[in-house]
C-alpha cells in the first residue's frame, strides 16, 4: 500500500494470544492500519515487549475491547466499523471441558461470522491448524490442500477447530463477506505456551535422555511471525479479490522440514540441556506412559500437567507431518521472513530463564540423595548400580557377564572354570608389571599396592552391614518365637518359599538373573521412585482392604485362634463411642 493512503480499521480477534500479539505488533509496524485489539481480559495488560501497542494506544491508532466471542452484542461492538477481521483462535484457554470448548471455538466461529455479514465486513482471515488434515494414525508427507478433513482427530481441540474453519469457509461470499483461512503447523517462538514449554519438560525429567521411535519422523514447524505475515499476506490477496484465495484454506510453514527430534536438540541443547541419547521404541514407551499417567491420577500429582505436555510432543514425534506451501507462495504472495535457524535462535534467547543452569536445578534437587542410593550406601557400588557414569557401569556389567559366562556357561565345572579364571588374571597381571612404563608415547602407570587392598573403613562397613541384617534376622527370629505377630510368620514363610522355588531350582540362572537385575531394578526405581512408590500404596491399600474384609468374614473360631477378634472390637470402638456420646 502506498504511503499516504488512508488508514483502514481492523480487528484482531484473539490480539493477545500468542499469535494474536506478533500480528498486532506486524500490523502496527506498516504504518496503515488502525489496529482494534479484542482479547476475552477485562482489561489490557501490557508490558514491556508491548511498547509498540502502547505507544500506538496513546496516539489513538490502537485501542482495546474487551470481548467474549459467545456474546454477540459484545463482538458487534468490537467489529462495526472495520473492514477486515482477523480472527486468531486462543489455543492456550480450551480444556478437556467439551461445552466450554465448543461454545468457543465453533459457536463462537458463528457468531463472528454473523456478527461480520451483519457490520458489512468485507474480509474476515481465520488462522487455522494444519493438524485438521491429521489423524493420528498415518503420516502425512508433503500435503496439500486436496486433503480432505481427517475422518479422526487426535484431540477434541482439533476436531472442534475444523468445525470452525468449516464455518468461516462456507460463510464465503455471503452479504460481500470473503474469507479465507491459513493452517499453520508446529507454530513455535518467544511467548509460545505449549510446545516449547512441552520440549523444556522433557529436558527436565527422567526422559531427557531418550529419543521416542526412531528419530527418522520429520516435521513442518512455523515460527510465530511468518503466520502473522502469512495472515497479512492473506488480507491482500483477498483485497485483490482473488477467486482463487476467497473460501480456499492454506498451509503455512517455514518451508524448511526438520526432523523432529533435531528441533527438540536445537532447543534443549541451546538452553544447556544434554541431546537425547536413547532410543525407546515408541509402544514401549506408550506403555509406560500409560502406567505412570494413571499412577499420577491416582494420587492426584501436580505432575500431571506436564505428563500431559510431555504426551503431546512424543505425539508429534511418533509420525510424520509436512505440507506442500506451493498454493499459499503463489496464491497469496507468501514466503517465509524469518528462517528456521533465526527462529529457534529467538525463541531460546526468549526462554533463557528456563536453561539447565538455572531452572533445572531448582525443578529437581540433584544433591538430594534417593532411597535407593541410601540402600546401597552411597559409596561405589551405587554409582556403579544407579549407571552415574554410564561407561563404567557398562564396563562392570560387561566384565561380570563375561564372568559368569566363563564360570557357569562354558561347560567346565566352577572350580575347573574359576581356576582358568584366576590363571587368566595372573597372566594379565604380570603381563601388564613387565610393560615398560611409556611404549610409542602410549604411558602404562604401574598399579600400586593399594589398588589390591581393602581399607579399613570399607571393611568396618562390611561388617557393620553383616552385624546390621545378623541383628534384623534375630529380631524376626525373636517376633516368631513369641508367636503373636501373623504378618511377619507369613512374609518369612512367603520369603522361605520363594527362595527354595528361585534359588535352588537352578543356582546358574538365579546368578544370571540376578545380574541383569541388580543393574536394572535399582536404576528403574530411582528413575520412578514416585510413581512406584505410588503403585505401592495403591497395592497396599487395596490389600488391607481386602485382608481386612477376609478377617471380618472368618469363622469366629478360626478368628480366635488366629486373634483377630481384638483388632476388629479395636477397629469397631470409635463408631460406637461416638454413638454414646
Amino acid at each position: 500500500m502506498e504511503i499516504g493512503e488512508e488508514l483502514r480499521t481492523c480487528v484482531v480477534l484473539g490480539g493477545r494470544t500468542f499469535v494474536g500479539k506478533s500480528l498486532v505488533s506486524r500490523l502496527l509496524s506498516l504504518d496503515h492500519w488502525i489496529v482494534r485489539v479484542a482479547d476475552s481480559a477485562q482489561q489490557l495488560d501490557l508490558d514491556d515487549r508491548d511498547s509498540l501497542l502502547s505507544k500506538s494506544i496513546s496516539d489513538g491508532r490502537a485501542s482495546y475491547f474487551s470481548v467474549d466471542l459467545r456474546s454477540y452484542e459484545q463482538l458487534i461492538k468490537a467489529i462495526d466499523g472495520s473492514s477486515v477481521v482477523f480472527y486468531v483462535d486462543d489455543v492456550d484457554s480450551y480444556n478437556d471441558d467439551f461445552f466450554l470448548s465448543y461454545t468457543l471455538i465453533v459457536q463462537g466461529a458463528k457468531n463472528v461470522v454473523n456478527a461480520c455479514r451483519e457490520c458489512k465486513v468485507k474480509r474476515l482471515v481465520y488462522q487455522s491448524t494444519a493438524d485438521v488434515v491429521f489423524d493420528g494414525s498415518r503420516d502425512v508427507d508433503n500435503g496439500d490442500e486436496s486433503l480432505p478433513y481427517a475422518w479422526k482427530f487426535e484431540n477434541m481441540c482439533t476436531d472442534l477447530r475444523a468445525q470452525a474453519e468449516a464455518l468461516v469457509l462456507f460463510a464465503n461470499d455471503i452479504d460481500g463477506l470473503l474469507t479465507c483461512a491459513l493452517r499453520p503447523s508446529n507454530i513455535f517462538g518467544p511467548g509460545e505456551k505449549q510446545l516449547v514449554p512441552s520440549v523444556i519438560d522433557i529436558a527436565k525429567s527422567r526422559w531427557a535422555k531418550y529419543i521416542i521411535g526412531c528419530g527418522e519422523q520429520v516435521s513442518d514447524f512455523t515460527y510465530v511471525e511468518n503466520v502473522a505475515h502469512a495472515l497479512v499476506c492473506a488480507e491482500e490477496a483477498l483485497c485483490s479479490q482473488m477467486v482463487t484465495v476467497s473460501g480456499k484454506a492454506f498451509f503455512v510453514t517455514n518451508l524448511e522440514p526438520t526432523r523432529f527430534w533435531d528441533f527438540v536438540s536445537l532447543i534443549t541443547e541451546g538452553l544447556g540441556y544434554r541431546r537425547s541419547m536413547i532410543q525407546l521404541p515408541s509402544a514401549m514407551f506408550k506403555c509406560i506412559f500409560l502406567y505412570v499417567k494413571w499412577v499420577h491420577t491416582q494420587l492426584n500429582s501436580i505432575k500431571l500437567r506436564h505428563l500431559k505436555g510431555i504426551h503431546s510432543v512424543v505425539r508429534l514425534a511418533a509420525s510424520t507431518k509436512t505440507f506442500n506451501c506451493s498454493a499459499a507462495q503463489k496464491h497469496i504472495g507468501y514466503s517465509p521472513i524469518v528462517s528456521m535457524e533465526d527462529g529457534v535462535a529467538l525463541t531460546v534467547q526468549s526462554f533463557s530463564n528456563f536453561a539447565a543452569a538455572s531452572s533445572y536445578r531448582e525443578y529437581r534437587d540433584f544433591n538430594e540423595q534417593s532411597k535407593v542410593d541410601k540402600l546401597l550406601g552411597g559409596g561405589k557400588v551405587a554409582d556403579i548400580l544407579l549407571w552415574r557414569d554410564e561407561r563404567k557401569s557398562f564396563a562392570y556389567f560387561g566384565v561380570l557377564v563375561l564372568v559368569y559366562y566363563w564360570i557357569f556357561l562354558c561347560g567346565n565345572t566352577f572350580i575347573s572354570s574359576a581356576a582358568q579364571l584366576l590363571v587368566f588374571v595372573t597372566f594379565i597381571l604380570y603381563a601388564y608389571g613387565e610393560l615398560p612404563s611409556n611404549i610409542s608415547g602410549v604411558k602404562f602407570p604401574k598399579m600400586s599396592a593399594s589398588s589390591f587392598e581393602i581399607s579399613e573403613v570399607d571393611v568396618k562397613r562390611f561388617s557393620a552391614a553383616i552385624a546390621h541384617i545378623w541383628n534384623r534376622m534375630a529380631d524376626v527370629i525373636r517376633l516368631l518365637d513369641q508367636g503373636q505377630d501373623w504378618n511377619t510368620f507369613f512374609k518369612v514363610v512367603a520369603l522361605l518359599y520363594l527362595l527354595k522355588w528361585y534359588v535352588f531350582q537352578s543356582l546358574t540362572a538365579s546368578i544370571g538373573v540376578a545380574i541383569v537385575l541388580a543393574f536394572t531394578l535399582f536404576f528403574v526405581y530411582e528413575q520412578y521412585e514416585e510413581e512406584i512408590d505410588g503403585i505401592a500404596e495403591i497395592l497396599l491399600n487395596f490389600t488391607r482392604a481386602l485382608m481386612g474384609f477376609l478377617l471380618k468374614n472368618l469363622p469366629v473360631p478360626v478368628a480366635s485362634l488366629l486373634g483377630t477378634n481384638e483388632i476388629l472390637h479395636e477397629d469397631d470402638d470409635p463408631p460406637h463411642s461416638k454413638d454414646h456420646i
